[in-house]
């Protein structure tokens, strides 16, 4: 694990932090050659993995969805 001084650390923590996130590797910071803290990369986010039903009632049905319209009528009164 890389170590870095906590002056070092204060200094440049920005570039520091991205460091972490962009090679996910964790660096110890020290100060006077003790450990005093550690950066770690963040745990992946969890997903809910559910994608069959993440829509459900988002949309709604209006008239009838299995006959066909036969008057322009009709299609317009539904659409209102």
């Amino acid at each position: 694990m890389k170590e870095i001084a906590i002056s070092e650390f204060k200094a440049k923590c920005l570039g520091i932090l991205e460091e972490v996130r962009k090679t996910r590797k964790p660096i110890r910071v020290t100060r006077f050659g003790k450990p005093v803290a550690e950066v770690v990369p963040p745990s992946p986010e969890k997903r809910d993995g559910r994608r069959l039903g993440c829509m459900i009632g988002s949309a709604q049905i209006l008239g009838d969805v299995v006959g066909s319209i036969s008057d322009k009528s009709e299609w317009e009164a539904t659409r209102k």
